[in-house]
């Protein structure tokens, strides 16, 4: 498949919806989008911000339908996202369309939002994945590693050059496990 990636806009809100209802749902469907939009420790991943530093890519098929996307938003301390680790350093959130999974799409877009970080001069992105998900292994292989202390939450760090391990986490931040 070969796929165009453009920029996300804010006009890509419908997307951002399906890709974090997906999300959430990654093992079986047990969240509606309805909840998905009521629950702010969610609704969060799909609102996309460019005034507040979000930036994002979206890859589209030969039919121009979004094949994936990738997008990484800053969320403070007092809202943070499942995988936040500071105010700065944004979250980054993933989702390839079922059909097109294995074939490279979420390799190609999260290399180019790592490129688009280190451009805007950002020295880390986070994530957080849940325990069984297989986008793990392409985290890792794309040299996301762990954060210390939040294991458990799946929280991942991803260091712009950089190969100094990941901070330590301090308790009372962030809201628990969530799905990558």
């Amino acid at each position: 498949m070969t796929e165009q990636i453009r920029p996300l806009t804010t006009a890509d809100g419908e997307l951002l919806e399906r890709a974090t209802l997906e999300n959430v749902n990654w093992e079986r469907e047990q969240v509606t989008l309805t909840q998905v939009r009521a629950a702010p420790e969610l609704a969060h991943y799909t609102r996309f911000l460019p005034q507040r530093g979000d930036f994002g890519l979206v890859a589209e098929d030969a039919a121009r339908e979004p094949a994936g996307v990738a997008w990484a938003i800053f969320l403070p301390a007092d809202d943070p996202g499942y995988g936040f680790v500071d105010d700065g350093v944004p979250e980054l959130a993933l989702w390839v369309r079922a059909d097109v999974r294995g074939r490279g799409v979420g390799r190609r877009l999260m290399r180019a939002l790592k490129d688009t970080a280190a451009e805007r001069g950002l020295a880390a992105l986070s994530l957080s994945v849940e325990d069984g998900n297989h986008a793990r292994h392409l985290y890792e292989s794309e040299g996301f590693v762990d954060v210390q202390g939040r294991e458990a939450d799946g929280v991942m760090l991803w260091r712009a050059g950089d190969s100094r391990p990941p901070p330590v986490f301090t308790p009372g931040v962030g809201p628990g496990t969530a799905p990558a």
